[in-house]
């Protein structure tokens, strides 16, 4: 399959000229493609931000939420129908700010999704204030002293969920990041991809430059087995790491242990509602007057 089969026609794209969410977008179309994953079998979910903008650029399905709360959604749709790809995608102050409390109790539910975050270190839409990933020092609008606060390091609190994939890419490297998103989409539960990018408009510190300086790529011989030992990569500050480190293959999803689909694998739309069960479903839920 080619990317074009993934292309939303001719659309305006509302990001900055040199936005880093574009060779995301590119990278994803491609891994997709090679991964012959059919538009009408895929649903791409996500918030609000700039990053959020990126299923209104595909042909496909999309469900649109509210501010930090695309985990939920992109859950309850795999739960629903197991046949469909399902992609939660958005940018770190979505996920990681507003929607922090969904990245970890999603991690630990550990459905079979691929949640892509676009992590530029600042609030893109609303102007450029501090988000969880900014560094320390870190000058805006609003924190005009500096960013004080430790960075909120979502690699490290995946790891420490034990989430059973965790990696982290760089959108200046198109090949790298795509290899990297088909590896999580094809991997079985929870896939969280850290995607570092530049804001051309409202970062001036964290640009392309900064990041092809500031990042490398793990070593081949690192043991993604070994959860310690990618915890420990995680938490390096100084230089990031680039690439997959941590997965584990051995737990279950959200949707194996789901009890209607222990003896019935078929999605729940392909089967046939009980209308009295659920008459009396409702019932129980009416007011005693």
């Amino acid at each position: 399959m080619e990317a074009e089969a993934f292309e939303a026609g001719d659309i305006d794209i509302a990001w900055c000229p040199g936005c880093g969410n574009f060779p995301i977008l590119k990278a994803l179309k491609q891994a997709l493609a090679e991964l012959d994953i059919d538009p009408s079998g895929l649903v791409l979910v996500s918030g609000i931000g700039q990053a959020a903008k990126i299923p209104h650029y595909f042909r496909t399905n999309l469900f649109d939420g509210l501010h930090g709360r695309a985990l939920p959604p992109a859950t309850a749709i795999k739960a629903a129908n197991p046949s469909l790809t399902v992609i939660a995608e958005s940018g770190d102050g979505d996920m990681y700010g507003e929607g922090g409390n969904h990245f970890i109790h999603t991690i630990r539910r550990n459905p079979d999704i691929t949640n892509i975050v676009h992590d530029n270190m600042v609030y893109g839409l609303t102007k450029g204030q501090a988000s969880p990933t900014s560094r320390i020092g870190f000058k805006t609008p609003v924190q005009v002293a500096g960013v004080f606060l430790e960075p909120f390091n979502p690699l490290a609190a995946a790891i420490a969920l034990s989430a059973g994939f965790v990696a982290r890419a760089f959108a200046g490297h198109i090949e790298q990041t795509k290899d990297i998103i088909k590896k999580a989409v094809t991997h079985k539960g929870y896939a969280l991809v850290d995607v570092l990018q530049p804001c051309v408009t409202f970062n001036k510190v964290n640009t392309y430059q900064w990041f092809k300086e500031n990042c490398y790529y793990l070593e081949d011989s690192h043991d993604s087995s070994d959860r310690s030992g990618a915890f420990n990569r995680a938490i390096e500050t100084k230089r990031l790491p680039l690439g997959t480190f941590y997965v584990n293959p051995g737990k279950d999803s959200f949707e194996d242990n789901i009890g209607v689909y222990r003896e019935d694998k078929r999605p729940l739309y392909e089967r046939d509602v009980d209308l009295e069960k659920l008459g009396a479903l409702v019932d129980s839920f009416k007011m005693v007057g």
